[in-house]
């Protein structure tokens, strides 16, 4: 299955516009954002959890991502409600599920095959560091290493960026809106710059709130050769 696969092409996609197709799963439904593979894919998806609904225990081989967009998911490790940033590296393992339903946004098989680095946040209790270069936006560095850079971007009103992606990037806005180049993205509007390109982004009046994820487009092939020979 291939969805998206073009990794040298910008893609903008409006999630909460899709429909829900059903997982194997019951109670878990998906928006699929890109793919490559089947069951075992790198991929990039809006994930839903009704009430009650529990995956069976599984290991992550190639390590799992991902940010709770509404509800409270869980596994044996804790509670992560709405504002979550969560980090199971490759061969970790957990049973998820959620007891009042959740919405997540994840990304699976797109890690560091040596990463063995567990981050749990909650981006809604962090502090954003005023940024120097860019008037009205602060930034919460989440995650960093010499592959990628995770962070989030507090936008004010009408505040505007400018980056050079050399390693290409993602975005997907959690609040608010933001014009990119020729696209207005809403919230849980998701956009994939390939690498070198540019982010030129502008807020809206009541400014916005953005995950943005930066450097990790330069080894997607190493990715997709991993799942194809998992």
């Amino acid at each position: 299955m291939k969805i998206n696969a073009e990794f040298d092409q910008r893609v903008v996609v409006h999630s909460e516009a899709m429909d829900w197709v059903s997982s194997p799963m019951p109670g878990v439904s998906r928006r699929p954002l890109d793919r490559v593979g089947e069951e075992v894919a790198r991929a990039t998806t809006i994930v839903k959890y009704e009430a009650g609904s529990h995956f069976s225990p599984h290991v992550h081989t190639g390590g799992e991502e991902f940010i709770v967009l509404s509800g409270v998911f869980q596994d044996e490790h804790g509670d992560f409600p709405a504002g979550s940033y969560i980090r199971n590296p490759p061969q970790s393992k957990h049973k998820p599920g959620s007891d009042e339903g959740c919405v997540i946004f994840v990304k699976l098989w797109q890690f560091n095959p040596e990463d063995r680095v567990h981050v749990r946040l909650n981006m809604n209790v962090m502090k954003a560091v005023p940024n120097n270069e860019f008037l009205g936006l602060a930034i919460n560095s989440l995650y960093c290493d010499e592959f990628e850079e995770v962070s989030v971007l507090d936008f004010g009103p009408d505040a505007e960026i400018q980056l050079n992606v050399e390693g290409g990037a993602e975005l997907i806005v959690l609040e608010g809106d933001l014009q990119e180049a020729d696209d207005s993205l809403v919230k849980h509007s998701w956009l994939r710059v390939p690498a070198g390109g540019k982010i030129q982004a502008k807020a809206g009046s009541l400014g916005a709130k953005v995950w943005m994820k930066q450097g990790h487009l330069v080894r997607v092939n190493e990715e997709i050769e991993r799942v194809l020979n998992a």
